[in-house]
């Protein structure tokens, strides 16, 4: 017996119910006859995993309040060695994908194409807007998209330096033409549509720019100079790099199949890329946009973290379930751990002490001390966090349950 079936026979064992065996034997199945390397996207829905989600949610979709608010809440120092669950928001129109942290104090979250938007909360855990991801997108001078209306996905978020734009991907793009849409488990030598990158107002939320970019993009960061927004694009196989001042493409750099997570050195001249269909690393010159590799860290690398030097890399393994430590100047792996299965995202704090790392399969949150790689704590959210992000101000950590909630830890 393999440990992915260890443990979920000891999650059932633990539990001593039916349900949550079920589960297990669903993920089981699931995973089973998906292709090893998908990430969660359009095709787990097909499947069928989050049916019991969509029939909770069929007949409502309610528009919300979008009136402004004011910060009011007075935040003390929390207690030392915390961590624990404080909030969870549960909702029929939150499907996320990723939750982003925003200074000062929103968090914006994509809902992928089951809910064609982006729900925007605050510190007081209110929505304070749904953003539609309908856009015209000839008013942005893309003539040849003529149509009135068009709709995203939308799967991640980064912010501006200057905290001004969110950036958006959207796994795919619904239009007149649009007829070949990527999907998880594609070819780079295939041909399919692109899609776009949207640019977010983040005082008024408001769609102010779309980036034309390659297919199916996925990961979005934005370089520490301002100057940069780079996108992995997962079926075209590359990477897209946009201009901030003339929000165009630049260039589009191949590094192979499925390529994900981005980490970005603090110079701005480095850009690391998990190439999820391989078992390596990018590393990408954004001064000549030379590709040089770090073979060989794990098996599909699925998202990185640079700490504030830019020395450390962390990587998580989501084919080893392990996320690995690397030496950025030497390659040299210091040190791998198994967190759960699956870790999928992760956030640095922003004192780089602590790495706070999302197991999808095991439906838990480990925190992580940096310098050694030791698990300080594990605590169990939702079913299939998937995305997470940390706010420094409040030493929160925001998780992003895939079936349809966000649960905040405080630590």
């Amino acid at each position: 017996m393999n440990k992915f079936n260890k443990f979920h026979l000891m999650l059932m064992q633990k539990s001593g119910t039916l349900i949550i065996a079920s589960i297990s034997m669903v993920v089981l199945t699931l995973t089973a006859i998906r292709f090893a390397v998908a990430d969660s996207g359009s095709e787990i829905f097909k499947l069928g995993d989050r049916i019991d989600f969509l029939q909770q949610k069929l007949s409502n979709h309610n528009s919300l309040d979008n009136s402004e608010y004011e910060e009011t809440i007075a935040f003390l120092p929390p207690e030392p060695g915390q961590f624990e669950i404080i909030k969870t928001i549960k909702s029929d129109n939150l499907t996320p994908k990723s939750v982003v942290y925003a200074d000062p104090g929103l968090f914006f979250v994509q809902n992928m194409m089951y809910e064609h938007s982006i729900a925007v909360y605050n510190r007081q855990f209110q929505q304070v807007k749904k953003i539609d991801d309908q856009v015209n997108l000839s008013k942005f001078g893309h003539r040849d998209f003529p149509a009135e209306k068009y709709k995203g996905s939308p799967v991640e978020a980064a912010v501006s330096k200057d905290g001004k734009f969110a950036y958006i991907s959207n796994y795919r793009m619904y239009g007149p033409e649009f007829n070949n849409p990527g999907y998880d488990t594609c070819l780079p030598s295939e041909q399919f549509d692109p899609s776009f990158i949207y640019g977010i107002n983040t005082e008024n939320f408001t769609i102010e720019k779309a980036i034309k970019v390659g297919s199916v993009p996925k990961f979005i960061a934005v370089s520490p100079n301002g100057k940069y927004v780079l996108v992995t694009n997962w079926c075209s196989g590359d990477v897209s790099v946009i201009d901030t001042d003339t929000n165009q493409e630049i260039q589009r750099i191949f590094v192979g199949r499925f390529p994900r997570g981005i980490a970005i050195s603090p110079n701005s001249q480095t850009a690391y890329i998990a190439v999820m269909g391989t078992s390596d690393i990018a590393k990408i010159d954004l001064q000549d946009y030379s590709v040089n590799w770090m073979y060989n860290v794990g098996l599909y690398p699925r998202h990185l973290v640079l700490d504030s030097t830019g020395k450390y890399l962390y990587v998580t393994l989501n084919g080893d379930d392990h996320v690995a430590k690397i030496d950025t100047e030497t390659g040299e792996i210091i040190r791998k751990i198994f967190t759960g299965a699956a870790p999928r995202s992760m956030v640095l704090s922003d004192d780089d002490q602590f790495l706070y790392v999302v197991n999808y399969y095991s439906h838990t949150v480990s925190k992580v001390q940096a310098e050694d790689m030791e698990i300080l704590d594990t605590i169990t959210v939702g079913l299939n966090p998937i995305g997470i992000t940390y706010d420094p101000k409040t030493r929160q950590v925001w998780v992003a349950c895939y079936t349809g909630s966000l649960v905040v830890i405080q630590d």
